[in-house]
């Protein structure tokens, strides 16, 4: 029996990765990643990267993207919970423009497999989150590209009504809307 439950989305190449989580009176025990299932599950990434963030409720970091060495993520949340969100941005894609989401919490342990070629971002619903993820490509600051997190041409469903505001960064208050972004994957 496989480690993992690998969930297709409408989105081809995005996947919302259930672990198997070992449980007793003790806690728990689960793999988060595995290079032979993921593999045989279409996954098949070299990952080069790890990375962690803390952010508080109402944080919206995103959509992040970069232009020539784009990353593949698998994302997690091990406190806490977040709204997560893939946009494509692959041009030739039949789903282009169109996002996936999902809810990541430490609950739910699920993860967020999000391939190169896609925008990324999330929001914080719980009092604090915080979420890890794996990059298949290395950051570098001077590649970072983004998107308005509220472009009415993608149309994210965010779950932000409960939330009393909305949180950015300086850097992502000024991202403009996909169709004045150049992109080219």
């Amino acid at each position: 029996m496989g480690k993992f439950k690998f969930n297709e989305t409408s989105i081809e190449g995005v996947y919302v990765i259930e672990p198997t989580v070992f449980g007793d009176e003790r806690g728990y025990f689960m793999e988060t990643y595995q290079k032979e299932e993921f593999a045989e599950a279409g996954i098949d990434e070299e990952f080069v990267q790890d990375n962690q963030s803390k952010s508080k409720r109402g944080v919206l970091r995103g959509l992040h993207f970069q232009y020539t060495q784009p990353q593949g993520k698998l994302v997690r949340v091990i406190r806490g919970e977040v709204f997560d969100v893939a946009v494509d941005l692959r041009k030739d894609s039949p789903t282009y423009a169109k996002w996936e989401g999902v809810i990541l919490s430490e609950d739910n342990k699920k993860q967020f497999y999000i391939p190169p070629g896609f925008a990324h971002g999330f929001v914080v619903l719980s009092d604090t989150a915080e979420f890890t993820y794996k990059c298949t490509d290395y950051y570098k600051a001077d590649d970072e590209g983004g998107i308005k997190w509220d472009d009415e041409e993608i149309a994210i469903n965010w779950p932000i009504d409960d939330l009393d505001e909305i949180i950015l960064s300086d850097k992502d208050k000024k991202w403009l809307p996909l169709s004045e972004t150049e992109t080219d994957f």
